[in-house]
């Protein structure tokens, strides 16, 4: 049997994930469906302490969608939450994860282009060409794409994009080397991918406005995570070689 979890972070999402668990809720479902038992789909939404009614939200739907479990945890981050989903998807005996973000910026038909290529990739990563959530966004995109290639010597198409289909135990590896509640976990993970020659493609995906909410990344903390993250990256690299 094939265990695939779609694992998501939630932070204050109350306007968008009675939605969001609706659209991929039915991408699980109907997963399941077709692998007539060979499948064990379940999609896993943790919810960041957000101070709105998320969790609440995400409680009360559990019994509605028999393949969504509902986590709560402390905050401690987008990075930190991903990498706890990551370790609770692995524990529970995945052989993919698929993450993506709660906000309903991502097109759940566009999962099924990685599902059918998973025996041929160990990682499957969105490529976001045209980004519709804002300039600055997009600057953080590209400046990544350059700060990856500095730090790690490679070039990576779009390092953290939150579309991303990945064999567990290629990713256990990763998550090997590097920091436990690494805030920009999907840019290493990705440039270490790439790396170490692991089988990965790029696929061009949607990526919509953000449909609902206030986004909680702005420019003066985008600055600030991105001058801790250089000192991450020094630290991976250390990991690397040893």
């Amino acid at each position: 049997m094939e265990k695939v979890f779609f694992v998501m972070p939630a932070y204050n999402e109350s306007e968008n994930i009675k939605v969001t668990i609706e659209q991929w809720h039915s991408t699980v479902a109907r997963l399941n469906e077709i692998g007539e038992g060979a499948i064990d789909a379940k999609l896993v939404i943790a919810n960041d302490g957000s101070k709105d009614n998320t969790f609440e939200i995400m409680d009360s739907l559990t019994g509605q969608y028999p393949y969504f479990i509902a986590l709560n945890k402390p905050n401690s981050g987008h990075g930190a939450t991903v990498l706890y989903l990551y370790r609770y998807a692995i524990e529970n005996g995945a052989d993919y994860v698929f993450q993506t973000d709660s906000d309903g910026q991502t097109n759940p038909d566009e999962f099924w282009q990685m599902w059918d290529n998973r025996d041929r990739y160990d990682f499957q990563i969105g490529y976001r060409k045209w980004r519709q959530d804002g300039a600055s966004r997009v600057f953080v995109t590209k400046t990544l794409r350059l700060v990856v290639w500095l730090m790690f010597h490679e070039w990576v198409t779009d390092a953290n994009t939150p579309f991303r289909l990945m064999r567990s135990d290629k990713l256990q590896a990763i998550m090997n080397v590097i920091p436990q509640d690494y805030f920009l976990c999907n840019v290493a993970i990705s440039a270490i991918a790439v790396k170490w020659k692991y089988a990965i493609r790029f696929y061009e995906i949607t990526f919509k406005p953000r449909q609902g909410g206030v986004n909680s990344i702005n420019m003066k903390r985008i600055f600030k995570i991105g001058w801790k993250a250089l000192g991450d990256f020094r630290k991976i690299n250390a990991n690397l070689k040893k």
